[in-house]
């Protein structure tokens, strides 16, 4: 007899796993169908987000422009058949599964870099943290944790050149001098042979420090792409201002576009005239020669008093559209007072002009640039045995800036005086008053800086910086960091020689060459040999030159404004010609002698 037995049931587990197979099976079988449904669900989602964000005068083009390609695609052979499988590749497209990207968390400090972090929060304790801190749980402590200030850091070649860290609410952060103070520590413990940018955020009481990269020394004066009445002091950092301008560089490598400080001038300028400062053989001069070359490339007169007579200025001499090249007290006097009444002539033309509803005249239009090299020096005669019945106006050269420097915005008069540190205090109450866009260069302290500039920067060049670096501001603007264009004077032999060619290309033809024709924007001759300095014949009883001179040119042969056959000689006679003939006329205007004239004449 055969016994039956009642199978066993199947347990819950195995069961479980049953469905669970069925269930990955019929995913694996259904997986392009889900990929396809999620793709339209999103689709779906951005075109409903789209038309909830598009406006009202929006909707009914789009929805006359899809019916539109309904249309067309209804219309199209194989039309439907290539609509339908767009779609579905846009759904699958959309409905994949993105793999989600693993998070790195970033490696932490080496010891190194932790003995940095620990040695600059240490020097910040006495700062941070003086006796009696009201804060309960205080922030800088002897010994305290340095994480917990210490936000965010970034090393570069072994040294700090990021950090963001956090201070207690009660440091008196809006005062310059406390700030000075931190910054002064911060940049001395991570180096003091870079610069840094501050940035402090006294609402959530966070500092950020960041170090800033070199600026760019190797791009020489060259027809800069600018609007008129443009003019470029310099280079800047990226982040400061927004917008660039295409460069040449000086070892040949191509253009590169770099951030400039651009200083606009002319009646639309708020800022029509400049004030740089500098150390000896911090680049103020180079300053001069760049802008001077800058405003012949435009077509503008230049007018120049050297007051160091030291030559450098000597390439300049003779040229199409440079007036005058002056190096002494009565020259330096004869130009200011032609200066003067040139300012007052461009005025009465200008309102007669727009008193008749008539354009301006082409030689009120045509700007002047009156730039002046340590006039100061020139306000005491340098030879007394030399010195003329003049001698004693030497406070007077100053004073003759007085009209050009007030009405020279509306005369299109642009004065550039740049000034040493230690003559600042003989200068007029004028310049400072109209001068307000500043240039100071030079490592110098940024009390010293922030004088001449009305704002303290954050920290100064450090030392061995290049000549042309320092900080300019422009009005009422923020402090940028500056780097001149490499400008050296074409007859020193010590500089380099592409930069002298640059600054040889870019000088207009000698009026003794009528055929010679001034630099025009956006042209620039072949580079010509850079000349040695001529050798002078050696005079009667004189000993013998090692080496040639460069030659030294006072202004042109003649007062200003005159015709060829009317010039009267050097500065000084040219000078007292101009003053005789206003005695004669018995009036201040100008006579026959105006820049009219001259440009006739070259």
């Amino acid at each position: 007899m055969t016994r039956w037995t009642k199978p066993a049931r199947p347990s819950r587990w195995r069961m479980r796993n049953a469905v669970r197979a069925g269930a990955h099976g019929v995913l694996d079988v259904c997986h392009p169908l889900l990929v396809l449904g999620r793709g339209l669900r999103r689709l779906a989602a951005r075109s409903a987000a789209w038309w909830r964000r598009a406006p009202r005068e929006r909707r009914g083009p789009a929805l006359f422009l899809l019916a539109v390609c309904g249309a067309l695609v209804w219309l199209l052979p194989y039309g439907r058949t290539a609509a339908l499988l767009a779609l579905l590749g846009a759904a699958a497209w959309h409905g994949r599964e993105r793999a989600a990207v693993p998070y790195a968390a970033p490696a932490g400090p080496d010891e190194t870099e932790r003995t940095r972090l620990r040695a600059l929060y240490e020097a910040l304790v006495p700062y941070f943290a003086p006796a009696g801190d009201p804060a309960p749980p205080p922030l800088y402590t002897h010994g305290g944790d340095w994480t917990e200030v210490f936000e965010e850091f970034a090393f570069r070649d072994g040294r700090i050149s990021e950090l963001l860290l956090c201070y207690p609410a009660w440091f008196r952060d809006g005062e310059p001098a406390e700030r000075l103070r931190i910054e002064a520590v911060l940049a001395a413990k991570t180096g003091r042979e870079r610069e840094y940018r501050f940035c402090w955020d006294q609402e959530g009481n966070r500092l950020e420090m960041t170090a800033l990269e070199p600026l760019p020394t190797d791009i020489p004066v060259q027809p800069f792409v600018t609007a008129p009445g443009e003019a470029v002091l310099g280079f800047t950092d990226g982040p400061e201002v927004r917008r660039t301008v295409p460069v040449r560089l000086l070892t040949g490598a191509g253009m590169r576009d770099v951030p400039p400080v651009l200083w606009r001038t002319g009646p639309r300028s708020t800022e029509p005239h400049l004030l740089a400062v500098g150390l000896p053989g911090a680049g103020t001069s180079s300053l001069l020669r760049s802008l001077a070359l800058q405003a012949l490339c435009r077509r503008g007169d230049v007018l120049i008093v050297d007051g160091d007579g030291g030559g450098e200025f000597a390439c300049l001499a003779a040229r199409h559209g440079v007036l005058g090249v002056e190096t002494t007290l009565p020259g330096a006097l004869s130009a200011l007072e032609w200066a003067d009444r040139e300012t007052e002539r461009r005025l009465l033309a200008a309102g007669r002009a727009r008193q008749r509803g008539e354009d301006l005249p082409q030689d009120v239009r045509r700007p002047l640039w009156v730039l002046l090299d340590r006039p100061t020096a020139l306000a005491l005669p340098r030879f007394p045995q030399t010195a003329g019945p003049d001698a004693g106006a030497g406070p007077g050269l100053l004073e003759l800036l007085r009209t050009p420097l007030r009405h020279g915005r509306a005369a299109g008069v642009t004065v550039v005086v740049a000034e040493p540190f230690a003559a600042l205090d003989e200068l007029p109450h004028e310049v400072f008053a109209h001068a307000r866009a500043r240039v100071v260069l030079g490592a110098v302290r940024p009390e010293e800086a922030g004088a001449v500039l009305g704002q303290t920067p954050q920290t100064g060049p450090p030392a061995g910086s290049p000549p042309g670096r320092g900080f300019a501001r422009l009005g009422t603007g923020p402090v940028l960091r500056l780097q001149v264009p490499a400008t050296p004077d074409p007859f020193d032999e010590t500089a380099g020689e592409a930069a002298r060619r640059a600054v040889w290309s870019l000088l207009p033809g000698s009026v003794h060459e009528p055929s010679a024709r001034p630099a025009v924007l956006g042209h620039t001759p072949a580079a010509a040999p850079v000349p040695p300095a001529p050798a002078r014949p050696p005079t009667a009883g004189a000993p013998p030159r090692s080496a040639p001179e460069a030659p030294h040119h006072d202004g042109w042969d003649g007062g200003y404004g005159g015709r060829d056959g009317e010039r009267g000689g050097r500065g000084h006679r040219g000078g007292r010609q101009a003053r005789e003939g206003k005695r004669e006329r018995g009036g201040r205007g100008p006579g026959r002698g105006t820049v009219a004239s001259a440009r006739q004449a070259t």
